[in-house]
């Protein structure tokens, strides 16, 4: 069986999922099979493995860093919130339903068997295990039952690294605190304890740290830097949602909806030079963008209507009125539509009228859609024109089934929509990238009339030459040299990442020490 090492942090966003993701980077450089687990996350930025499953995104990031195949045993459960009190529950990958977080509570003792199963499994297919725990363990009214922090560690029988947060203060209150919440059997399993996104001087830190270990008689065994790396994070506390407001000469903006999903669609954006790729909350902050970008959502309707009482609405309508690009991933594409029906109660209920930019009616299903896929763009026109049959490759998760519809034009002419994506579905068996997988026959996910695009299609800006292409085109939209523009190689920028995390985290963690810690166990 593996050798087990846990991850908690005194607060979210303390940095466990990115000290998760280092550590199995090392790990694998000194060449241990390693997995990253998660029992419980809670998160809209979700992904579909090979075989169908959803599972978090931020064990997909660990799981590149060990440079392995997401599986849905990295994440047995996953939350995802539908308003402020309720979730849809996921276990091993399937919806289970909607709870709210009382019912939920009571009942999540029952999903222990499936968190074991699970972490079991990766146990006796990996050398090392690298458990990330969930907000704090020190949320005494949430401590019974518990299967994410302490119970975790419990049921693992792992030995813990606290984290706490230096770069939002109170870092010493925050580790001690923690500390003295904890049950005296709970504190003889925390072995070490590291201080994260530090910047400065260490001298001056080093007396803290030796009053810190006299308090809780633990070992600071590392104090992390704050790196300025492009890594996927987290969706509730990610802090490119509050990145500057500067205009690039290619600018992109993307609606933040209030319960935004998968916005980890648009990075690859953000590592082309001279692209602005903006979050915007309401129609001052949104400009005078080149391409504005609906992005995923939980909730299609209520954010749909959310636009249409704040003004962005009729701002995207207007904007696409005077040729800009309005393009729709997944809800955001539901929105571009004539009609959305909810006539089971999936969402809202009802029936709302779409923005009408595209030719479609979209109706919600109890049925979940998950699949990888691959595919190409159609015959693309407008200012994306430049799309038209490069390849593309993502993942398709909604509730939702849209069906195109024939646009009748002031003159009396009828106007059919084009094809944006064709796709189909791969076979888990065959590695990702290999071209002989795609089916025989490809369906249309997505649609494009003048500059209005949209696509059922996450992370399909991903695969290399999509969002170069997309950026070119703007470019020569605008009469500028698009010479100068190249985009990254998406997956290897990921990899450079990954060997720099690691490194950074090797300068300022005792990995004799951690590797100590993970002999001893508990």
């Amino acid at each position: 069986m593996a050798k087990v090492l846990m991850v908690q942090g005194t607060m979210s966003n303390a940095g466990k999922s990115l000290l998760t993701a280092g550590l199995c980077r090392i790990f694998k450089q000194d060449g241990y099979r390693v997995a990253p687990f998660k029992s419980q996350n809670m998160a809209l930025n979700s992904f579909i493995t090979e075989e169908g499953l959803e599972m978090g995104r931020a064990q997909v990031m660990q799981a590149e860093a060990a440079g392995i195949k997401p599986s849905v045993l990295m994440n047995p459960i996953l939350l995802k919130p539908t308003n402020d009190t309720g979730s849809q529950v996921i276990v091993n990958g399937e919806v289970l339903g909607n709870m709210s977080a009382r019912d939920y509570f009571a009942y999540k003792h029952n999903l222990r068997k499936d968190i074991m199963y699970a972490f079991n499994k990766l146990a006796e297919e990996n050398d090392i295990i690298v458990i990330e725990g969930a907000g704090s363990p020190a949320e005494i009214n949430l401590k019974n039952d518990d299967i994410v922090n302490m119970g975790m560690a419990k049921m693992a029988n792992a030995p813990v690294l606290l984290v706490g947060d230096i770069d939002r203060g109170g870092v010493f209150a925050q580790l001690a605190g923690t500390i003295m919440l904890l049950t005296e059997e709970e504190k003889k399993m925390v072995k070490g304890l590291i201080i994260n996104k530090f910047r400065g001087d260490k001298t001056i830190l080093d007396p803290g740290i030796e009053m810190l270990e006299e308090i809780t008689h633990i070992d600071v065994v590392g104090v992390a830097p704050y790196l300025q790396i492009e890594v996927e994070d987290e969706d509730s506390l990610t802090e490119r949602f509050n990145g500057k407001q500067e205009v690039g000469m290619i600018d992109i903006a993307v609606i933040r909806v209030p319960r935004i999903s998968n916005f980890t669609d648009f990075n690859p954006f953000e590592s082309i030079e001279g692209v602005s790729l903006r979050y915007v909350h309401n129609v001052n902050e949104l400009k005078n963008p080149d391409m504005i970008i609906l992005p995923g959502t939980k909730n299609t309707m209520e954010d749909l209507l959310w636009m249409r009482q704040n003004g962005l609405e009729a701002a995207i309508c207007k904007a696409a009125a005077a040729g800009k690009i309005i393009y729709g991933v997944c809800g955001g594409y539901q929105m571009l539509g004539e009609t959305l029906s909810d006539p089971e109660g999936v969402e809202a209920g009802g029936e709302i009228k779409g923005m009408g930019l595209l030719p479609m009616d979209t109706v919600f299903a109890g049925q979940k859609t998950r699949t990888r896929v691959i595919g190409t763009f159609g015959e693309v026109g407008g200012v994306l024109q430049d799309l038209a049959g490069v390849r593309l490759e993502g993942y398709e998760i909604h509730m939702g089934v849209s069906t195109p519809t024939r646009k009748n034009t002031e003159d009396g002419t009828v106007t059919e929509p084009k094809v944006l994506t064709n796709i189909s579905n791969f076979a888990a068996d065959n590695e990702i990238g290999g071209e002989a997988r795609e089916a025989a026959e490809m369906k249309n996910d997505g649609l494009q009339m003048g500059n209005v695009y949209g696509t059922y299609v996450h992370s399909c800006f991903d695969k290399e030459g999509v969002a170069e292409a997309i950026v070119k085109s703007i470019a020569k939209s605008k009469g500028l040299d698009t010479d100068t523009i190249k985009a990254v190689d998406y997956q290897a920028f990921k990899e450079t990442q990954y060997d720099i995390l690691a490194a950074e985290l090797r300068k300022h963690l005792d990995m004799k020490r951690i590797y100590e810690i993970m002999e001893e166990g508990v």
